[in-house]
């Protein structure tokens, strides 16, 4: 028994080399030399690891590349990487509805691929016609498919002329209901179609294909937002169909002039990005812009909104965003009216707007839906929330660490004296906290959400009184940390919630080494930083820095009715939104004085007495 312990404990210690040799592998047993000799993968391993042993002892040396011929290599590579993924396909379609059928088995491999419905039928009685029609099961409405297309078509007796082309034409035109019926002669459009949840239908001796519109796949209704949600305003927020996001839009922008241009992006499996924006009101370089950065993105696959976040920005580096992103359709409409540009990307449930400021990222639907006061105060306290987010945790360890003088000396000893039994510095204590509730907070997202809220309140609270109690962290340290966390929920923006709980660990430790001198430090280079940074080529935090003229509506809410014009730095085609006179019954815009109307040579001029500006009446 104990030999059999012993051999069992080595085997343990003991390296097996031998199943390397079995191991599975991806790469092909043997390949063919240039002489149709075979070698195998192993030999060619040994050689390679000899090479690089000539090398390194001094036996060869290794020429550099300039930084122009690596990245022509790696061009080269990508194009035969992206020509495996996409094979050869003709131009044309073909006559011979056989070699119709061929190609498609080639091109969605049939044999295999039990997705794709090719459905053969006769199209008339008296001078029968050979068809198909092909579509994507589950992508497609089975019953617009029997309605619209194989019903009309099956029970005709006579299809006029003789010419293939023509018949084509007379079955789009006259004998398929459909509501959008496209004729197409290439085979790169007809695939991309039916993969999208149109139908294809071909005809026998006809050198062309009928598309007709039945997209039907199974998704998620409108509902309520679900990160961005506001006691008064629209509730409803985008969704996983795409045509239903870009149409929640036009809902609330009944303009003929908002335009959506869709650019596919992808090689392997192409998605629809949608551009929109206001036709005569936005600036063009800012939509050309937009356009170029999407259509140079060469991937694969591209899924969602977030990752084209990712290839838009100015510098990916900045913790900050560069792109805004929401949820709510009434922002989209929104900023589309001031001079954005909207990009929808697929099935995602986000839509992307550019270019964004910092400004914009604290602000919420809500702050326009309510009156002056309460808009105002709402937007202060989240001001508030966002310094005490970001700087609480420091300024308790640089006030503890390295100026006990600045607070009362009541307060000093309290603190003292809780933290009389903590075995750890101030430091250590606040990044253990700070630690459990990233993970409280992580845990609460990832569990099912009917025990998610449970979990964190009782995890908190357990976690919190079992560190007290055991003397590791200081009561009031609790506080601080909880503050700190409430303080960081009340951020409208998801990105810049993150970037504000990232930011605060630098904080932390550079009041660790320095106190407020760190802090103080670390926040003029991150403001020369965000100073200089720019979104689309707008700066970061204009229109404060650089100073340019704006609506009040930057650190705080203004009037509804002084918001006269658009922002100065999306240099629109349209500066004005509304009329500079919106309330003439109300004492808040009252004329201007005679004497002022000699000065502007009798035209009729009213001031904004809230502002004291004076503008010509439109």
């Amino acid at each position: 028994m104990q030999l059999q312990l012993s051999k069992w404990f080595q085997k343990l210690l003991i390296v097996n080399d031998s199943v390397v040799d079995d191991q599975f592998t991806l790469t092909d047993g043997e390949s063919s030399n240039e002489d149709g000799s075979a070698s195998s993968s192993q030999d060619e391993v040994r050689s390679g690891v000899a090479a690089a042993s000539r090398l390194t002892s001094g036996g060869g040396s290794i020429r550099p590349k300039s930084l122009r011929d690596f990245l022509k290599q790696g061009r080269q590579e990508y194009d035969v990487s992206a020509k495996q993924h996409v094979p050869g396909q003709p131009h044309g379609i073909p006559v011979d509805l056989d070699e119709t059928k061929l190609l498609l088995q080639k091109t969605f491999h049939l044999d295999i691929n039990k997705d794709v419905v090719v459905r053969d039928f006769i199209i008339g009685t008296e001078h029968p016609w050979r068809a198909m029609a092909v579509f994507v099961d589950g992508m497609a409405d089975k019953t617009t498919i029997n309605t619209h297309v194989l019903q009309p078509l099956m029970i005709l007796t006579h299809i006029p002329g003789d010419e293939p082309r023509r018949h084509m034409e007379t079955i789009a035109e006259q004998l398929l209901p459909g509501n959008q019926v496209t004729l197409m002669q290439q085979w790169g459009d007809v695939v991309p179609a039916i993969l999208a949840g149109s139908t294809a239908v071909f005809v026998d001796h006809c050198d062309a294909a009928i598309l007709v519109e039945t997209k039907g796949w199974e998704h998620r209704t409108v509902g309520p937002v679900q990160t961005e949600n506001v006691v008064r305003g629209p509730h409803n927020g985008f969704t996983e169909s795409f045509r239903a996001n870009t149409a929640l839009v036009r809902s609330l922008l009944r303009t003929p002039h908002l335009v959506t241009d869709i650019i596919e992006v992808g090689t392997l499996a192409p998605t629809d990005v949608a551009i929109m924006w206001i036709e005569g009101l936005t600036n063009k370089s800012l939509v050309e812009e937009t356009k170029r950065r999407i259509q140079a993105i060469e991937v694969d696959y591209l899924p969602d909104s977030g990752l084209l976040e990712q290839f838009l920005d100015d510098k990916p580096s900045m913790m900050i965003p560069q792109v805004f992103s929401t949820e709510r359709p009434d922002r989209i409409a929104s900023l589309l009216s001031e001079g954005h540009v909207a990009i929808f990307v697929g099935n995602s449930t986000f839509v992307l707007a550019v270019p964004v400021v910092f400004w914009t990222l604290v602000h919420t639907a809500e702050d326009a839906y309510l009156r002056f006061p309460f808009g105002s105060f709402l937007r202060v306290l989240r001001w508030i929330a966002l310094v005490v987010a970001l700087l609480l945790p420091a300024m308790y360890v640089a006030i503890t660490n390295y100026h006990p003088e600045m607070i009362p000396t009541d307060l000093m000893l309290a603190i003292a004296g809780s933290r009389e039994q903590v075995p750890f510095p101030v430091v250590v204590e606040i990044l253990l906290m700070e630690f459990a509730i990233e993970l409280i907070r992580e845990a609460g997202i990832r569990i099912p959400s009917i025990i998610g809220p449970t979990i964190g309140i009782v995890g908190a609270l357990i976690i919190g009184q079992a560190a007290v109690q055991a003397g590791i962290v200081s009561p009031l340290l609790v506080i601080v940390v909880a503050t700190t966390a409430l303080a960081s929920f009340t951020i409208p923006n998801y990105h810049l919630n993150l970037a504000v709980r990232v930011s605060r660990f630098f904080f932390l430790i550079a009041a660790a080494f320095l106190g407020f001198y760190g802090i103080a430090i670390l926040a003029v280079v991150y403001l020369v930083r965000l100073s200089v940074q720019k979104s689309f080529g707008v700066p970061l935090l204009a229109p404060v820095t650089p100073s340019m003229q704006s609506s009040p509506d930057v650190l705080m809410r203004g009037y509804v009715f002084q918001m006269n014009q658009r922002p100065e730095y999306l240099q629109t085609q349209k500066k004005w939104r509304q009329s500079p006179v919106t309330r003439p019954w109300s004492k808040d815009t009252r004329p201007v004085p005679q004497s002022d109307q000699e000065e502007t040579g009798g035209s009729t001029v009213h001031a904004d007495s809230s502002r004291g500006e004076r503008r010509d009446r439109p």
